[in-house]
């Protein structure tokens, strides 16, 4: 049985604004981030100004400054001797010295991220990977010297795919948003959405 036409009609409407509420949260999060100039020494390689692209950064760099911590000790003390007493101590405050460091990093890419839920459990997949990755710079017994650097090598593709997954997840929010918004297309949302994601703004 169809309905009648002044109920499709609100239907529609009502399906509109619930898409509309559904990417707000996206757009405002962009609109009310500030651009700041990103901490050289935690990510001296950002792609850009934002949040994201800091912590995307700071996840590569942090995890080698504390990889060739690690390195420097068991050149020192051999492979087998390099976490006895206190010989491991300089790169285990390393690893500690940098959770720390990543916190503001991370919890600003989180608020920068808000609303594109994708995006955000990205981003939280890629902060549990860099922890467990810091913990895992530590001599397996048994391992040869190739094998341990091949091992502690690895993290390094796995954080670039991560760190891919959350753009495209950014991108995916930001084409829902300008659906949603279309009219917000050439406004500054839109140019802060661009920069979170990672994607050039084109030349006008």
């Amino acid at each position: 049985m169809s309905l009648p036409a002044p109920m499709v009609r609100l239907l529609l409407v009502l399906a509109s604004a619930v898409g509309t509420l559904a990417a707000a949260p996206f757009a405002a999060a962009q609109t009310d981030a500030v651009a700041v100039k990103p901490d050289r020494y935690i990510c001296p390689n950002a792609a850009g100004t934002r949040a994201i692209d800091c912590f995307l950064n700071a996840v590569e760099h942090l995890y080698t400054m504390c990889r060739q911590v690690k390195s420097i000790e068991i050149i020192e003390f051999g492979y087998e001797k390099s976490d006895e007493g206190v010989n491991g101590a300089k790169s285990e405050y390393c690893v500690d010295k940098h959770k720390l460091s990543m916190t503001r990093p991370y919890q600003a890419a989180l608020r920068e991220a808000t609303g594109a839920r994708a995006a955000v459990d990205r981003l939280r997949g890629l902060y549990d990977q860099w922890q467990k990755s810091l913990l895992a710079l530590k001599w397996k017994p048994g391992e040869s010297d190739a094998e341990y650097k091949e091992r502690v090598a690895v993290p390094y593709s796995v954080f670039s795919e991560q760190a891919n997954a959350v753009r495209v997840a950014l991108d995916d929010a930001a084409a829902t948003a300008k659906v949603a918004n279309p009219g917000a297309a050439k406004s500054k949302t839109g140019a802060a959405i661009r920069t979170a994601s990672g994607t050039p703004k084109s030349a006008n």
